[in-house]
Parts: structure tokens; sequence; C-alpha cells
């Protein structure tokens, strides 16, 4: 039996995340009031229902029913049921953004009590529970329809319940961190090929820079600092229960050093064990990289992108 429960900001996925899990087979209940978890439970556990059930809970909620989450989810998984949390986040300007375009009222703001950027501040602290016992972490800010759907169907259909998914992501500094990141390592510091004009329009994942990267002893030196760091602590977070772990490596832009590195990290970490991905958030290419036996299936990265949930 299993259930996932789908949260997060309004305006940030959560109706295209439960759709999607609608269409990998589960049986999708949007805004569940937090309080009938215990009563979904007794019907699964009857089996008077399917298998596996997705819900969403939002700040909808009444604020008494969103503090008792956590004793709620307790309780889910003390009857032997698997519960999964994921949590949806965008950053506040974004969703500003969004509903200005949209005209949508934010539901916290119909009772014209309060601004919409403040609307959007305390439905993030209304709730910090759910999100603090996430799984999983998505942040949409600057994921397309297709790639949020995508990572749905990647993380969590038929993802076995004793495995963490581990997942290599390079990003640009300029753009911020990924607010979906658990770990961050800085490849600023490392020789830019920016600053190359004949490298500039290239990546990390290109011979032209590999080859420029490689003949700098300290970008290997930081390969294998990050690669022994990983190795050695890996082993704790999975005894700790851990379903998701994000690593994160940034530089500058997000086109060359991070990439270059976050591409070697997931190759020798895939030989080591699997459930190992790898993702260039400003490249827009997400990889699920396997031990090299299996073939390497990749989204296409030109693909046509549909409009940001």
């Amino acid at each position: 039996m299993q259930i996932v429960i789908i949260s997060g900001r309004s305006g940030s996925g959560k109706s295209i995340a439960l759709q999607a899990l609608e269409d990998l087979g589960f049986y999708a209940i949007d805004n569940l009031p937090a309080m009938l978890l215990g009563s979904l439970a007794k019907e699964l556990r009857d089996g008077q229902t399917r298998s596996s059930i997705a819900v969403s809970i939002d700040a909808r909620n009444l604020p008494h029913a969103l503090q008792r989450f956590p004793s709620l989810l307790h309780d889910l998984r003390a009857q032997g049921i698997q519960c999964q949390v994921v949590y949806l986040t965008t950053d506040a300007r974004i969703l500003l953004e969004r509903y200005s375009t949209t005209r949508r009222r934010h539901p916290l703001t119909r009772n014209n009590r309060m601004t919409l950027a403040e609307a959007i501040e305390q439905e993030e602290v209304s709730l910090t529970d759910i999100r603090d016992l996430a799984d999983l972490v998505i942040d949409t800010s600057r994921l397309s329809v297709h790639e949020l759907r995508g990572r749905i169907a990647d993380q969590l259909a038929d993802r076995g319940q004793e495995s963490l998914t581990l997942t290599i992501e390079s990003f640009g500094f300029k753009r911020g961190v990924p607010l979906d990141a658990d770990i961050v390592f800085d490849a600023r510091c490392l020789p830019n090929p920016y600053w190359d004009p004949s490298l500039r329009d290239a990546t990390g994942r290109d011979e032209s820079v590999i080859a420029f990267l490689d003949s700098y002893p300290m970008v290997e030196e930081m390969h294998q600092d990050i690669l022994a760091w990983v190795e050695r602590w890996l082993p704790r977070y999975q005894a700790s229960q851990r379903s998701y772990l994000t690593v994160a490596v940034g530089c500058t832009g997000g086109q060359h050093r991070s990439v270059y590195l976050a591409e070697h990290l997931a190759h020798d970490l895939s030989t080591r064990q699997s459930g190992v991905r790898l993702r260039h958030r400003e490249l827009g290419i997400h990889l699920s990289r396997l031990p090299p036996e299996t073939a390497l299936e990749q989204d296409d990265p030109d693909h046509d992108h549909e409009k940001e949930p």
C-alpha cells in the first residue's frame, strides 16, 4: 500500500504533479483535508481502494489540521503504509509574476486581509511542518509543465522502497542555488573556459571544454574530493531512511565547470550504485544514469517547452 502526499506553495504545480501520478495509475484526490488521512488509511488497510493513492494537501486546510500533520504521517507509517511526501516550491518572485499574469486569486487573499506578497509568505510559513518532513523537494521555478511531469514520473514511478535516489545537478550561481538542493559544492574557483572565445558557446559536455578542464590538475582534485565526500557520507544518508538526495555543483553560469564536474561525478557514482540521476539545470537536460551496461535514458533537451506550472 502506498500513499504519495503532494504539497507546496499555491502556483507551484501541485495539480500538474497530481495529474502526472494519476497518469501513472494512482488514484488521485485533490485538496484532501489532512484530518481524513486516517480514514484514507483505513480504506487502504481494508482493501477497498486502489493500492496506490496520491493526495494533495495544501494551505487551504484548517490551521490545526496542518499542525497535526506530523502526527498523522507518523500514524500512517506506524500502520505499515508506505508514505512519501513531495513538496513543490517556487521562488516567491516567480509566484508573484505567475499570479499577476494569470490574474488568479491566491487562496489566502480571499478574505482581502493581506496582499499577494503577504499571502505567499504566510503560506510558506503554514506549510513548514510538511516541508520539513518531505522526502522529496522539487523546485519548479524554471520547470516547464513537461519537465515537471517528467520529474514526477522519473522519481516516483516504480521506485524501490529501500532505495535512495541520488541526483547530481549542475547549476549557475547567477540564477540562484536550486531550492531543492541538499548539498552544494562551489566550482567557481576553477579555471573558467568562458574566457576563451572559442569555448564560450560550448558546454562541459563538449570535448573542447573537457580537454581544457582536463589540463588543470586542480579540476581533477576537486572532482576526487567531492566524489570521496559523497561516497563516504552517502551510506549515512541511506541509513537515515532518506529517499532522495540532491548534490548540486555550481559555477557562475552553469554551462562549463559545473556541467563537467556533474558529468564526471554521475558517471563514477553510477558504477557504484543504482538510482543515480544527472540534471543540468541551465542546459535543460535531465538524464537517468544507470550502470554502464544499461542503456542511458535521456529526455530530449531540444523539446518544445510548454508553459511553466
